[in-house]
Order: C-alpha cells, then structure tokens, then sequence
C-alpha cells in the first residue's frame, strides 16, 4: 500500500531500467587500460551513480582540472558506446512494470547520472523510451549525485513536491540523493547488496521487477 501523498514514480537508468553494469564495467577498465593504470579490485563501484567526470578524478586517485576530466570521460563513453553496440536488456520485470504504471497514468520520470545521448539510444533500445516524458540526464545539472539536484529537478519536471516521489535506485549515493530531496527510495540490488541500500538510506531492496506491483 502506497504511503500518503506518493503520486509519481522517479527511475535511475543504469541498473535500474537497463542493465548496463557489464558495459560500464569493461569501459572503465579499458580507460584505464589506455591510460596504463592498474584498475584496483571492485575500482568501478567508485563511479557507480556518479556523472564520468565526477569518477575520473575517483578512480585514478587525484584530483584533474575540469578540462581534463571532461576528455577521459568523454573517452570512457566511446568505450562504452562502442560495447553497448553489442546490445543492451532491460532488467528483468521492469518493461512491464513501467508499462503498468503508464496504463495507471501514475507520472513517471528518470532521473539519471548517464548523458542524454545514452538515455536516448539505450532506452529506446529496450523500448521504454515511449513511457517517460520527463528525462532529466547529467547534461541537465550542474551537480551529480549524491547532490539531490537531479531529483529535485525530475519532481519540477513533473510538477510535484519532491514528498510526492518514490525513487528506484541501484546505487549508494543515488540513494544519498534522492533522501536528500526529500524522496522515498527502494533500492535495486544490481550493485550493491540489500544491507547496503537499506543502509544508505532506501525503504526496501528488491532484485528486480519481476512481481512488483504499483503500489509498492
């Protein structure tokens, strides 16, 4: 049963609605790899949630200027652009589950970290860009999670108070984010564990979709 005041349904993408998690993985280990840095185990859970230039800086252990990390960004995204072409799943139940809430005419959103030209291509891929109005994509904000910016700025979007938001998010400072706008959050475990999501501040974690129901 849905919680007073819940009206609309905000998505983070990746690991999410996609499940991108092996492109992402493989394209910051061959930007590393191009750079002839040793990726340290589990380096990647470092970007997880976070825009490519907020990562660089992470995953390499110093600080670069901006210009600088824009252009190893930018080239951990070709990497990924190049292995995304070898095609891209929705996570398990979620086709149906957004489909529904569509049919419900609950408003909908995505909230994502991802550029507005992967949103475009990777959600139109699995067939649910037709579901969503509002996009709010890392071009779209000044400050990447966990500054709830992105939030704030999908429940304007959508015309509501950010208390009348439920967030799905798979990473720890997605979830940081979306508490700090003042939003519910039910986490998904593609990146992290249940323990750690609930721990970061989500409701619930769920493994995927599949039998989900609105509302949750």
């Amino acid at each position: 049963m849905t919680k007073p005041g819940t009206a609309a349904v905000v998505f983070d993408m990746d690991g999410v609605l996609i499940d991108s998690g092996v492109h992402h993985r493989e394209a910051w280990q061959a930007l590393l790899a191009d750079l002839g840095v040793e990726s340290p185990p589990d380096a990647w859970r470092l970007t997880i949630g976070r825009p490519a230039e907020e990562a660089v800086p992470l995953l390499l252990g110093r600080e670069l200027d901006a210009a600088d990390a824009h252009r190893l960004a930018e080239r951990k995204r070709e990497h990924y652009a190049r292995l995304a072409r070898r095609g891209m799943l929705a996570i398990p139940g979620v086709a149906d589950f957004v489909a529904g809430l569509a049919r419900k005419a609950v408003p909908r959103a995505v909230a994502t970290s991802a550029s507005r030209r992967d949103v475009e291509s990777l959600l139109a891929e699995v067939g649910l860009r037709v579901h969503f109005d509002v996009v709010v994509a890392a071009e779209d904000v000044r400050w990447g999670k966990p500054d709830p910016e992105v939030y704030l700025s999908a429940a304007g979007k959508l015309g509501l108070p950010p208390a009348a938001c439920v967030v799905f998010e798979d990473s720890l400072v997605g979830i940081q984010a979306a508490r700090r706008a003042g939003m519910r959050v039910v986490g998904v475990t593609t990146a992290h564990v249940a323990d750690e999501l609930v721990a970061a501040g989500a409701e619930r974690a769920i493994p995927s979709f599949e039998g989900v129901a609105w509302p949750v």
